[in-house]
């Protein structure tokens, strides 16, 4: 009896074993098989970002071309002259939906570059708007980024009014071909042609 008692014990003990391997099933190969996986999903995702990114690169590029084919390469910018006339808010608007900014030349070489190029597209008596404006405090001229400009070419020849000289009321730069390149403050309402400026990556 002490024998087949022992043997029950044994063979209880046994199949509560197996029962409880079999409730449990293992969990290392699972969570290996998911981490590889998920490494295998960013991995993925990774080279998809890059791929977009590398098309949109290769479609800037390819509008820099055309603009640069259409207007005038100046250091490492391309400049395109639109002559339709419109407000300074406007300009900058059309040349924003293009992948540009109202063009800013930040070294004399840039600004007489430009000016030739303004004169000759659209006539040698024409202003443009420029990306430089004071409308945020007066007499603080800055670019379109917000930044303080280092390079300024206003018309000094006047010394009763050497510009700019329109306080409150002439917020917007314009460049003029008729005054050699130099800029003038005007009122932001004025409609002028537009030159728009885009960066060469």
């Amino acid at each position: 009896m002490e024998f087949k008692g022992g043997w029950c014990v044994l063979l209880g003990a046994l199949l509560l074993v197996s029962a409880s391997c079999q409730q449990t099933p293992p969990k290392k190969k699972p969570l290996k098989k998911d981490a590889t996986r998920d490494t295998a999903i960013e991995e993925l995702q990774k080279q998809i970002n890059d791929i977009v990114d590398e098309l949109n690169l290769l479609k800037e590029q390819q509008a820099l071309q055309t603009v640069c084919l259409k207007g005038v390469k100046i250091h490492s910018k391309c400049y395109l002259v639109d002559p339709l006339k419109k407000r300074y808010h406007t300009a900058s608007e059309d040349c924003n939906a293009l992948g540009g900014v109202l063009g800013t030349p930040s070294s004399s070489d840039e600004n007489d570059q430009l000016r030739d190029y303004i004169r000759q597209s659209i006539g040698p008596d024409e202003q443009v708007w420029l990306g430089v404006n004071d409308m945020t405090t007066e007499g603080n001229w800055m670019d379109l980024s917000g930044t303080s400009i280092t390079y300024k070419n206003w018309d000094t020849t006047n010394h009763r009014s050497p510009q700019p000289d329109g306080g409150q009321s002439q917020n917007c730069a314009v460049l003029s071909g008729a005054a050699g390149g130099k800029w003038f403050d005007e009122n932001c309402r004025e409609e002028k042609a537009t030159v728009c400026q885009f960066n060469i990556v």
